[in-house]
């Protein structure tokens, strides 16, 4: 099969699309035909391998990658099922995660039907953005009907996907993000859209329940002046670069002792979240925010454009 492949750490310049040995099929798991996949920052930062003590943590290896493939989120048909496998047939159409998914073909467990009203490609922007989006909002924060949220960096990935999962969860949600975004995130149900390049959210009168900070560069002490007595901040999509865990890690500690609540995560795949976001997707409750879709083999430009940063939404590779 083709597959995206790089065999050392670097920029875009070091993938190639090379032929591999196609997955075996496991008795647990489907074999999935891949239409579309999309980046995020995890994959930028595999490719990189940086920073480099994150290496071993993420079972890649020290000097060189233990694995040529790329990619995580994805979205195709099924080809074939393991003999335990009983939600699922060849023909169904599917997304979900797993590794080496900048491929043709990836055998995955966590894989659930995709909503007939959505595309390939806008399944495939779900996983790791989506998964982060609705963990972060729901299980780390709590968020509540009827409070008041702020998300702080409210056009990537994640923030396009927050925005429209904290309105289904029933909050009043003010997004931020710069100019070329504010009609973006107006269209995808923000109360507030404040512009960051002409306003700053921490030096407001508003107070929030809760800050959902996906962009960072504001300090513990500016944020906490804008969030209720009893609110809290959840640093959403934790991407492990080295300038967003000097960011955590100076808000962990300034934060020690106060009563506002500070939490910091990185998102889980399972299929019963893969599910309550296909129901939204299914119910039109999130509408995937795609920036921009490359072929197979544009994904050296596709990557070097994630690479700029300012991406609107996701970016998406089709297979």
């Amino acid at each position: 099969m083709k597959a995206l492949v790089r065999h050392k750490y670097g920029g875009p310049g070091v993938v190639r699309v090379e032929e591999v040995e196609q997955p075996a099929l496991e008795d647990d798991r489907v074999l999935v035909r891949v239409r579309a996949s999309s980046l995020n920052k995890a994959d930028w930062h595999q490719l990189r391998g940086w920073p480099r003590f994150f290496r071993p943590i993420t079972r890649d290896g020290v000097l060189r990658p233990k694995s040529a493939l790329l990619g995580t989120d994805f979205a195709g048909v099924v080809e074939a099922v393991g003999k335990d496998v009983t939600d699922l047939a060849p023909g169904d159409e599917v997304f979900g995660g797993r590794s080496g998914a900048f491929a043709e073909y990836v055998s995955a467990i966590n894989v659930v039907r995709k909503p007939s009203n959505v595309s390939f490609e806008e399944a495939a922007t779900m996983g790791i953005a989506g998964l982060t989006a609705l963990q972060g909002l729901r299980d780390h924060a709590g968020l509540q009907p009827g409070e008041r949220v702020l998300i702080n960096g409210a056009s990537g990935g994640v923030g396009t996907l927050a925005v429209q999962i904290a309105k289904a969860l029933g909050a009043h949600v003010t997004a931020v993000c710069s100019t070329h975004n504010v009609e973006q995130a107006r269209a995808l149900g923000a109360d507030r859209v404040l512009d960051y390049t002409r306003e700053d959210f921490t030096r407001e009168d508003e107070r929030y329940d809760l800050i959902a900070d996906v962009a960072g560069g504001h300090s513990w002490r500016s944020m906490r002046r804008v969030l209720e007595p009893d609110g809290g901040l959840v640093v959403v999509g934790a991407h492990g670069s080295r300038g967003q865990l000097r960011h955590i890690a100076a808000i962990k500690l300034s934060a020690l002792g106060s009563k506002q609540t500070v939490k910091f995560f990185i998102a889980k795949f399972n299929k019963e979240d893969l599910q309550t976001l296909a129901d939204l997707l299914e119910s039109g409750a999130l509408t995937p925010a795609i920036d921009r879709t490359y072929e197979l083999d544009e994904a050296q430009d596709a990557l070097r454009t994630f690479g700029e940063g300012h991406v609107r939404g996701k970016l998406v590779l089709t297979i």
